[in-house]
């Protein structure tokens, strides 16, 4: 009889029955989104995996043979995004095949995936075409070797490429690095922001069964008049909520579906996935199919609890009995001390125990975190109700008719706002967090971007390179100065008086004196000076004397003394060496050893080197970075170029960070729609006093300002909690990671988005109002 009702009822019993399917749809699709996210993860790292060169990271030497291939990375940035790929060479007939090729491309070809396919086909991808110039686009890479639809990956054919340059023989893909640990600390992160991000969407479908609670308790009434017993009611209305669950679930399914289909379009945030990638774990999708329609009966029992249904009305048309305050208080207490209880998670030192393989209280900070939010939502209702109850009379009409609409049911507006307390709540918290560990997971570097941007090194000592290479970049688009060496490593001929000691080394650095002044000070300069050049370190200075000894032989091939079947290149260090300090470099970092101008040695000598050319960017070109990485592949493919950043970030913390904006936005966005269909709900329960308030004469401004103070009250009580809350809960989590609150302000944005939320959904809302204030909606039959 229940889902009867539920069902029928003409469109009254329709709308408010897909009003509720709706609210709980919601729900299910975010949740069951959420479970998705293991799955996901775990079919990205198998792509990942699976392409991964075998022999790449092993110690055994792999010989060539008809199946093996040179591969070599070769990533490159464009703009804000990473293009990551491999330059390849097939040594026989049957190469092995990393997943998505179906064969190795050939010298001078290029298998690209289709989102760097359509950037190179694009206008705004025409640097980066610019920069593989020399490779035209044969085949598409398939979906099984990439982690998502829209990342910029390809494979590259190069007879040029050989071990000499970097090609690593690799017999087969598919290798699995061991699993870096996560820091205790993001764990903790991690469970928190689960807990944040969930619990106003559990709130938000235990709101949503509530939906049209008024009209089913005189509906309800109606069946004891013809005879119904209290528990039989009961019944009816569990079976009514129980439909509309169902079909929540049914719409939750739909919704989910749909998202899923779309978000391999989306690269908002780095979130692409594949559809296939997209689902549920069983496990939680079964629990989720159970605790929704449970959840959606034990709500309505719950409520039905304060509520005496009798043949001749329901006795919630009276003074609503008072809320009983004690247990709202107890269980966000209870979670704060489980919290409490829980230890310090940080450094070594987890739950007091020493050792970092021992894993952060999971359970608990999910329990108590869970309790306090849902503590916060629970205390709400008494909250808003003590307030109204002690305005009396005076003010503006508006004013008049929103605080005795609250005073008669103030629950209902509270539950609405309950999503924005537990998010705002749990959001500070978590901002708290996110300030507190910033130091740890973002290092400040040494780096001068000011000096130089960009860092372009060749494994080869090549001095025709390495003047090519300077030569390039100065007159590269964009580029204020190049800091251009070439450096090897030298050593100090002859016996040792014990075989088992080291022999002196020290690093040979060649340069013009420009490039040599940014570092050492060196002074004045003309070319064929050479210099000895020393640190603050006391040690490092003997062992730089021990070699760079002046008037006295060194040579050129360190490699030579420790390998047979090198050629010895001994050079003679000038008796006039001055000796001078080191001054750091760009990226932080100082050489000490022999610095020598090219009049004093031929680069061309000096074996296993390595050339770099420092990059100053002109920070007024636009796309500067662009020309220059552009410059570098076309002087050379092989070319190393790193960017030199100010400030690090872990990859795991910023992995983190940016989920938790996605499902921030996720959050946000489904409390937005739960508040709008809350407040159409309520509009459409009072749609027959609105309509008598029209035939009186009320204006629709009237209306209005009171729809918003009516929002406006709770949301106001609410976000006091919630600060009041999300600043305690954040207090005891910093405390848990042993660090300081630092900032205990930052609430106020938050804050602030809360209230912009809940104006804009108020504005929303005014539409339906104008419709439903028309005297014709008295009629009734």
């Amino acid at each position: 009889m229940g889902i009867r009702f539920a069902v029928g009822g003409g469109r009254e019993g329709w709308t408010r029955t897909l009003l509720t399917a709706v609210g709980v749809g919601l729900g299910v699709a975010l949740l069951l989104g959420a479970a998705s996210v293991p799955t996901l993860l775990q079919h990205r790292e198998d792509r990942e995996v699976a392409r991964a060169a075998t022999d790449q990271f092993s110690d055994k030497k792999v010989e060539r043979s008809n199946s093996t291939v040179l591969q070599r990375d070769t990533p490159t940035d464009f703009r804000d995004a990473t293009v990551s790929g491999r330059v390849l060479r097939a040594e026989g007939s049957d190469p092995a095949l990393p997943p998505g090729l179906k064969k190795i491309p050939a010298d001078g070809e290029m298998a690209v995936s289709p989102a760097l396919r359509e950037l190179l086909d694009s206008s705004d991808g025409a640097l980066l075409k610019e920069r593989f110039g020399e490779y035209r686009v044969t085949d598409t890479i398939g979906d099984a070797g990439l982690t998502n639809p829209k990342e910029l990956y390809y494979y590259a054919g190069s007879d040029a490429l050989t071990p000499a340059k970097g090609g690593h023989r690799v017999a087969d893909f598919g290798y699995k690095e061991p699993a870096e640990p996560m820091d205790p600390l993001l764990i903790v992160l991690v469970v928190l922001i689960c807990v944040v991000l969930l619990t106003p969407v559990v709130i938000f479908i235990g709101t949503a069964v509530r939906f049209g609670g008024d009209r089913r308790d005189r509906r309800l009434a109606a069946l004891r008049l013809v005879g119904a017993d209290a528990h039989s009611v009961r019944r009816i209305a569990a079976g009514e909520a129980l439909c509309g669950a169902l079909l929540g679930l049914a719409a939750g399914g739909l919704f989910f579906l749909g998202v899923r289909e779309v978000i391999g379009t989306l690269d908002g945030w780095k979130i692409s996935a594949f559809p296939s990638d997209v689902v549920p774990v069983p496990g939680l999708a079964a629990l989720i199919l159970l605790a929704v329609p449970v959840t959606a009966v034990l709500v309505t029992l719950i409520s039905l609890r304060a509520v005496s249904i009798e043949p001749l009305g329901v006795v919630r048309s009276t003074k609503p009995r008072k809320r009983r305050v004690w247990w709202r208080i107890v269980m966000p207490l209870l979670g704060l001390g489980i919290l409490l209880a829980s230890g310090q998670v940080g450094g070594d030192v987890i739950n007091g125990y020493v050792g970092g393989d021992v894993a952060p209280p999971v359970f608990a900070i999910g329990t108590g975190a869970t309790l306090t939010l849902v503590g916060l939502a629970a205390l709400l209702p008494w909250l808003v109700e003590a307030s109204v109850a002690r305005l009396r009379g005076g003010g503006p009409v508006p004013w008049q008719l929103a605080i005795r609409r609250l005073q008669l049911s103030s629950g209902t507006a509270a539950r609405a706002v309950s999503g924005i307390t537990v998010a705002v709540a749990g959001a500070v918290a978590l901002q708290m967090m996110f300030v507190a560990m910033h130091d740890d997971f973002n290092r400040t570097t040494d780096n001068d971007p000011g000096r130089a941007k960009l860092v372009v090194r060749a494994d080869v000592g090549d001095g025709e390179l390495a003047e090519r290479m300077i030569d390039k970049f100065r007159t590269t688009k964009g580029v204020k100065n190049v800091i251009g060496t070439v450096s090897t490593y030298v050593v100090k001929p002859g016996k040792l008086k014990n075989p088992d000691d080291l022999r002196p080394t020290t690093e040979l650095t060649v340069g013009t004196c420009a490039n040599l002044r940014e570092l050492a000070r060196i002074g004045d300069c003309r070319d064929g000076d050479t210099f000895v050049v020393h640190t603050g370190d006391t040690e490092m200075n003997k062992w730089v004397d021990e070699s760079a000894r002046p008037g006295k032989p060194i040579d050129l091939n360190a490699i030579s003394w420790d390998e047979s079947g090198h050629q010895h290149v001994p050079w003679t260090l000038p008796a006039d060496s001055r000796k001078v300090k080191a001054r750091p470099d760009p990226g932080g970092d100082l050489h000490d050893g022999i610095y020598a101008t090219p009049g004093a040695i031929d680069a061309s000598k000096m074996a296993d080197a390595s050339t770099t050319a420092m990059i100053q960017v002109d920070p007024d070109t636009k796309d500067a970075e662009e020309y220059i990485r552009n410059t570098a592949a076309h002087v050379d493919p092989f070319l190393s170029v790193q960017t030199l950043r100010a400030v690090e970030r872990d990859k795991q913390y910023a992995t983190i960070q940016r989920g938790l904006q996605v499902g921030a936005m996720a959050t946000m966005a489904l409390i937005a729609a739960s508040l709008l269909v809350s407040m159409i709900e309520q509009l459409r329960e009072r749609k027959r006093l609105l309509a008598a308030l029209t035939a009186f004469g009320t204006r629709r401004a009237t209306m209005a300002w009171s729809i918003l103070w009516q929002t406006a009250i709770p949301v106001a009580i609410g976000l006091v909690l919630a600060v009041a809350g999300g600043l305690g809960l954040g207090w005891v989590m910093v405390r848990m990671i042993q660090k300081s609150v630092t900032d205990w302000w930052l609430f106020a944005p938050l804050t602030a988005a809360g209230a912009a939320l809940v104006a804009v959904v108020t504005l929303l809302s005014l539409p339906p109002l104008w419709r439903m204030m028309r005297p014709d909606g008295l009629r009734t039959e």
